[in-house]
C-alpha cells in the first residue's frame, strides 16, 4: 500500500535575507519559489514581518501573482497585516508571534492569552476565503484556544524538540517529541488540521512525518542553508525523500497492527 503523501511548504524568507544583506535584486525569492515548486514543493510560505527585514511587500505581490501552488502568508495578528492579507488574498495565513529583536520566530503564539484579539481577526480572514492557521506550542490549552478562535488549522511548533535533538539531549528530545505526538492526536480529535514546522532537518522531518495526523510540514532555513552547497532543488528532493520514508514507516507500522 502506498503511503499517503505529506505536503511540503517551502519557506523562502531567507533567500530574501541573503538579498537584503547586500541590496539589489539577487537572489530573488520568486525564482527560489519557482525552483522549489519544480523540485516538488506543494506550497510556498513567506513571512511578511512588520519590519520587512527579509520578505517585502513587492515579494508577496509577485509570489501571489505568479505562483502555481498555494501561497501561505506568515504574519503577525495585527491590523496592518490583516489589511494586507485581505488585499493580497493568499491561499492561507499563518498567524505567528513576532518581536522586533528576535532573529526568527521564537516559540508559539499565545493563542489562549490573546484569544479576544485573535478571534475577530481569524473570522475576518476566514470570511475573505483565507484559510487560517495558528502557529502554537504543542499544548492542549493552545489547541483549545485555536478551536475557540475558529481557526481550522494549527501548525505545531517543533523548534524546542529540534534544538534538543541537535544538542544530543536524548531525554529532553524524547519528552518534547511525545508532547508533539499527543498534541497532534488531540488537535485532530478537536477537528483541527495539523501542520508542523520550525527547525526541521531531514532527520527530524522523517520522524515527524511518521505521525499520521500531520498533513503538512513548513520548512525554510535548512533548505536555504543547504542550497549553498548542493542547490535548492537537490535540498528539497532530499527533504521530500526523508518525509516519504517517515510516511512509509508509519504505513508499515499501521499495516502490522
Amino acid at each position: 500500500m502506498t503511503a499517503p503523501k505529506i505536503r511540503l511548504g517551502v519557506n523562502v524568507d531567507h533567500v530574501a535575507t541573503v538579498r537584503n544583506a547586500r541590496g539589489g535584486r539577487h537572489p530573488d525569492p520568486l525564482r527560489a519559489a519557482e525552483i522549489a515548486v519544480a523540485a516538488g514543493a506543494d506550497g510556498i510560505t513567506a513571512h511578511l514581518r512588520e519590519d520587512r527585514r527579509h520578505i517585502r511587500d513587492d515579494d508577496m505581490a509577485r509570489l501571489k501573482a505568479q505562483l502555481t501552488v498555494p501561497l501561505n502568508m506568515e504574519m503577525a495578528a495585527t491590523p496592518e497585516m490583516v489589511e494586507i492579507a485581505l488585499r493580497l488574498k493568499p491561499h492561507a495565513a499563518c498567524l505567528v508571534p513576532e518581536r522586533r529583536e528576535e532573529r526568527t520566530t521564537e516559540g508559539g503564539l499565545d493563542a489562549a492569552g490573546q484569544l479576544d484579539d485573535l478571534a475577530p481577526r481569524v473570522r475576518t480572514l476566514g470570511a475573505a476565503g483565507i484559510r487560517v492557521s495558528l502557529f502554537v506550542a504543542p499544548d492542549p490549552l493552545q489547541l483549545d484556544a485555536a478551536v475557540a478562535a475558529g481557526a481550522p488549522v494549527v501548525e505545531l511548533h517543533t523548534g524546542t524538540w529540534c534544538e534538543a535533538v541537535a544538542a544530543g539531549e536524548r531525554l529532553h528530545a524524547q519528552a518534547e517529541f511525545e508532547r508533539i505526538v499527543r498534541a497532534a492526536r488531540e488537535a485532530k480529535a478537536r477537528g483541527l488540521e495539523v501542520h508542523a514546522g520550525h527547525g526541521l532537518d531531514p532527520v527530524t522531518a522523517e520522524a515527524i512525518s511518521a505521525l499520521p495526523e500531520v498533513v503538512e510540514l513548513n520548512i525554510g532555513h535548512w533548505l536555504v542553508a543547504e542550497a549553498v552547497f548542493d542547490g535548492l532543488g537537490a535540498a528539497i528532493r532530499r527533504m521530500r525523500a526523508a518525509m516519504q520514508r517517515g510516511r512509509e514507516a508509519a504505513s508499515r507500522e499501521a499495516a502490522g497492527r
